[in-house]
Order: C-alpha cells, then structure tokens, then sequence
C-alpha cells in the first residue's frame, strides 16, 4: 500500500513515516500544500494523511480540489483543532475521516487499513490468477502445495500484475507507483524484478507468465487461458 503524508511539523511527518514504513507501507512525505496537491493528483496513493494547516495550500483547499479532479483517494485530516464546524468543514469538502492531535499512532494505523478498504465490504487475503496465490499478509506465492516468499519490491511487483489480471501495466506504472515519483529507478530497474519473478514462476512449475508488450509493459499471461 502507497501513502502520502502531507504535513509541515517535520518531526510529525517523520515519525508517521517511520510507523508507516515499519507496517511495510510504501511511504511519500511532502511539507507543504502545493506539494501535497500535486503529488496527490498523481491519483498513485491508496491513502492521504493530510494536514489541515499547511503553508501554501490548506488541507481544506487540497480535498476539494483533488474531488474537483476526480481524485477519489481516501484522505485522512488533521489538525490541532476539535471544533465540530472544521469537521463537518473537512467532510463537506470531500475527506474520508479527520483525526485530531495529539493522536495514537494505533489508532491512525487501524484508519489508514479502514479506508484502504473502503472500496469493498470484504478484505482480500489472496489474490489469484491462474494456478498461482499470493498471500497478502505473509507475501508468500503459492501454487498448490509448494510456495516461495517474495522479496518487498518482488511483491509490490505481483500485486500490480494481479490486481490488473491481463491487462497491460505500463513499465511507468510500476515504477511510479513501486519506487516513487521522485526516485531515480529506470526500466531496467523493473525489467530486473520481472525477471526475478520469472524465476519463482517456473520454480513453482506455474503456467503463468509474465508477458513483455514491447516498448509499452506487461501482462500476466497463463498457458490454455
């Protein structure tokens, strides 16, 4: 999972990310509201955490724009603030839930995983396709009675491919979304773990395959289908 956290007390944001990568959430901190609004209209995150009080842009201006956009990414506010009107304020304005601080960091957590599922009543466990099970919990993929654990990246890797069974993910895609807006990773970067996976494939004897459409990215492929 992919969060961004918009927050301008830098020891905040710090420590929210620190709790958050721990959780193996995939973390992006920006400080201020301009930012805030720009990498959130990337549409790549699965949840916002965002500040109320920002330098720039307000955390109130950013939901409503982002819903102006067409962004539907859950936001979580906060703010130092426990008037009702700035909450019925941040609601209206199109956010999911608003926290005030001093906060739990447990209580956050457990949020973020509400919010994240927001978008079904069930919460997956596995995902599948073909002959192959990726466990969501334990990044262990299995095909019948034999498994391998997946490395991080191996498994964000995956999870693309099999949230988005044959259809084509865009090399950019996964590299936005796996390695971040501002790293430096390249297509050889990911041509790297396709391989790897390559690999767990046929030592798991699957009959799937990762196909290259070339100069635009892959697809999951499996034999017969």
């Amino acid at each position: 999972m992919r969060v961004l956290i918009v927050e301008d007390e830098v020891r905040l944001a710090e420590a929210l990310e620190q709790i958050l990568t721990e959780k193996k959430y995939v973390v992006d901190v920006v400080y201020d509201g301009s930012d805030g609004l720009e990498y959130g209209l990337s549409g790549i995150y699965d949840v916002i955490v965002l500040d109320v009080m920002l330098p720039k842009r307000n955390g109130f201006e950013i939901v409503k724009e982002l819903r102006a956009k067409k962004i539907a990414t859950p936001v979580i506010l906060l703010t130092a603030r426990d008037e009702t009107a700035d909450k019925v304020t941040g609601l209206d304005c199109g956010a999911d839930d608003y926290m005030t601080k001093p906060f739990s960091p447990d209580e956050l957590l457990a949020r973020i995983r509400a919010l994240s599922r927001r978008q079904g009543d069930v919460v997956l466990e596995e995902l599948t396709f073909a002959d192959l099970a990726l466990n969501l919990s334990t990044y262990t993929l299995r095909r019948e009675t034999k498994s391998v654990h997946l490395g991080f990246k191996e498994f964000e890797v995956l999870r693309l491919l099999m949230t988005n069974p044959q259809m084509i993910v865009p090399k950019e895609s996964l590299i936005t979304k796996i390695w971040g807006v501002e790293s430096g990773a390249e297509d050889n970067n990911v041509e790297a773990y396709i391989s790897f996976l390559r690999k767990k494939f046929f030592f798991l004897g699957s009959s799937v395959n990762i196909g290259t459409v070339r100069k635009v990215g892959y697809r999951l492929e499996a034999e017969g289908a």
